[in-house]
């Protein structure tokens, strides 16, 4: 059944129809169940391009994707769980999504480009840097925006979602030294992002509160692969004063790193141990029961479903004053942290 059929059986113009399937406010309560009703009742779905034309909107929220050799988001598992988050709630309000790839020489073009041709309702802006240019265009453009993850040294407001990064890996660091930690390794994420800046800040913090110098010489900064891990942690292991303990950004070099302590047969937990960001990925869990590794746990799919849910409510409200979220992350413990060497030893020699 199209549209002017469903009318005709309704007895009802074309825009009554359209307006009343699409929540226009000037259809009143009764005549919208009645359309509702007969539109499921027929198995009547409304054509995409009517709908936009009836709503002035394009029905589509856009994900410009920037790449190079070097940085691949698409491939990134952390980046895929968001996109699945965002994904349900835009399937739930009758959004598509649109992804572009595009160079980074070029990402400043396809924003202005998308925002010439109508193409989306809405953006959602990935790993932002400090001062992000990217804020300050979308806000020139017009275009309702979301930031997942914040910008440090942008003036203006903005609407964003983020994880508190300082505090967690600060707390995290904590952890560790209370385990009588003081040789403890960073395995960061590419620090010309701002949450790998507001990590290392937070791991920093904690060594000096307790007295410790930071050593750069036990500190690494990359894209967050398994292979990076492990090749950061097995130089440090190599050292003549290595790491007893390491952090790292997400559970993906997390991996390397468990990988590069047990080829110095070394044991993770007892010999070495191991904390990791980004532990609560769909496709990549951190164990069954009790946690593989001990993590500052957010989830990265619950982040993009409550972008999505905000960046639709700002579509919808377009003059709601900016909103921001920051969220805590939870420290899980699992089995990959333990005292320190020398701590366990004292500990031991107490008992006998």
């Amino acid at each position: 059944m199209n549209l002017r059929e469903l009318s005709e059986e309704l007895g009802l113009s074309q825009t009554t129809v359209s307006r009343a399937l699409n929540g226009f406010p000037e259809v009143n309560e009764a005549t919208r169940k009645r359309v509702q009703a007969a539109a499921e009742a027929h198995n009547y779905r409304p054509n995409q391009k009517a709908k936009s034309l009836a709503t002035g909107k394009s029905m589509q929220i856009g994900h410009v994707i920037p790449f190079s050799p070097q940085h691949d988001m698409v491939s990134n598992v952390v980046f895929s769980d968001f996109i699945g988050g965002a994904g349900e709630v835009y399937a739930q309000h009758g959004y598509d999504m649109l992804l572009s790839l595009v160079n980074f020489d070029d990402e400043e073009r396809a924003y202005r480009e998308l925002a010439r041709k109508g193409s989306v309702d809405g953006m959602i802006v990935h790993g932002p840097t400090q001062d992000d240019p990217r804020i300050g265009l979308l806000q020139e453009l017009g275009i309702p925006f979301f930031v997942h993850g914040r910008s440090t040294d942008v003036a203006t407001t903005y609407n964003y979602l983020d994880v508190n990064s300082k505090s967690a890996f600060r707390r995290a660091a904590e952890f560790l030294l209370d385990l009588g930690h003081e040789r403890i390794g960073l395995i960061n994420g590419s620090e010309r992002m701002d949450f790998a800046q507001r990590r290392r800040s937070g791991y920093e913090a904690a060594l000096t509160a307790r007295g410790i110098a930071i050593d750069t010489s036990i500190m690494r900064a990359a894209e967050m692969t398994e292979p990076y891990g492990f090749s950061a942690a097995h130089e440090m292991l190599a050292s003549e004063n290595p790491p007893t303990a390491f952090m790292a950004s997400s559970i993906v070099p997390a991996l390397g790193v468990r990988r590069a302590i047990e080829s110095h047969n070394l044991t993770v937990g007892r010999d070495v141990s191991v904390i990791c960001f980004d532990d609560a990925i769909s496709y990549m869990p951190n164990g069954e029961g009790e946690p593989i590794f001990t993590a500052a746990r957010s989830s990265v799919r619950d982040a993009g479903r409550r972008c999505a849910e905000l960046l639709i409510e700002l579509i919808n409200a377009p003059d709601t004053p900016p909103v921001g979220e920051l969220w805590e992350a939870e420290l899980v413990v699992g089995q990959s942290t333990g005292p320190a060497p020398k701590a366990a030893a004292k500990a031991a020699a107490k008992k006998a």
